[in-house]
């Protein structure tokens, strides 16, 4: 069965318009951390000083979090809803709180918000935003529809919660385009969050094999996906702390590989039952590698500033 012929929600309502917090749940304020501390990864490593474009920054996180990152779940629920009604039929639009085509509506009005805001931030955040929220529809969207083709839903995810945001950071604060070497370290937190991506959509996999949605999980199954993205987790940040050596910051390097020494044992439990525990990590090792991201932001900083005072 096609989305085109899904009913617009499982769940009957008399209610013509939807509630703020149905709005709120649909919109997902839980998982707007991730884009919003990116971003702030690349506030910090741009090495600008916040005190005197603090104002930049503030607009910057509700663009990440609020504005872009909400857009994309509205988009999500709207053309996930046959796939919710058998995971999460509670949510707002299989529930019925979310009524007949609000759940589109509220994706186009958040991505039109979204571009709004990020026209004040500069003609780089325009265009990353762009990125992202084509990425954000497309991941959801037929007739390409991202997250049902393999490795390319969490790539999409990767790119536009991690390394998106990440630039969108530096470029706001820089007021052009970032230094290269921030970019490297944005690509490569991005690589690494396929990974987390990957353990997330463990949850779906019920759901998903029903519905014919082909994630890493259902294609590789449980073990081999689990396997998979620990590797994928882990290489980056392996090459993070090279790079934070050659720059001349071993404390940096040193934080960021002690969090990735801590991530390698709870890998290690998690290969035991990764059905299970993959939430259990996504609670636990990826605080540790969002704590590494924070960590190589700051040695990058460092690098800068001592660069810019002709310090080699």
């Amino acid at each position: 069965m096609t989305s085109a012929h899904l009913p617009l929600q499982v769940g009957a309502t008399k209610r013509s318009v939807p509630a703020p917090p149905d709005v709120l749940a649909l919109l997902k304020p839980i998982t707007w951390f991730a884009p919003m501390w990116a971003f702030m990864c690349g506030v910090v490593s741009s090495g600008a000083p916040l005190s005197s474009r603090w104002p930049v920054a503030l607009l910057g996180i509700v663009l990440a979090g609020p504005a872009v990152c909400a857009a994309s779940q509205a988009a999500n629920d709207w053309f996930d809803r046959h796939v919710d009604a058998i995971n999460e039929p509670d949510r707002p639009i299989p529930s019925g709180r979310i009524p007949g085509r609000w759940g589109l509506y509220l994706g186009l009005a958040w991505s039109g918000l979204s571009l709004a805001l990020a026209t004040a931030l500069g003609p780089w955040v325009v265009g990353a935003t762009l990125a992202a929220l084509a990425l954000a529809w497309t991941y959801s969207a037929p007739p390409l529809r991202l997250k049902a083709r393999g490795w390319w839903g969490p790539i999409a995810v990767g790119i536009s919660y991690e390394g998106l945001a990440w630039f969108t950071g530096a470029a706001a604060m820089s007021g052009g385009l970032p230094d290269g070497r921030i970019t490297a370290l944005a690509a490569l937190y991005s690589f690494g969050a396929i990974g987390i991506m990957v353990l997330n959509d463990f949850k779906a996999v019920e759901g998903d094999r029903r519905m014919g949605v082909v994630s890493v999980p259902v294609e590789l199954g449980v073990e081999a996906a689990a396997w998979l993205a620990c590797v994928v987790m882990a290489a980056p940040q392996v090459v993070v702390v090279a790079l934070l050596l050659s720059w001349g910051q071993p404390v940096f390097a040193g934080a960021v590989a002690i969090s990735l020494a801590v991530q390698l044992k709870l890998m290690a439990r998690l290969m035991g039952e990764p059905a299970r525990l993959a939430p259990w990590y996504n609670a636990t090792g990826t605080s540790l590698y969002v704590l590494g991201m924070l960590a190589a932001g700051l040695g990058m900083a460092a690098h800068l500033h001592l660069q810019h005072l002709g310090v080699h």
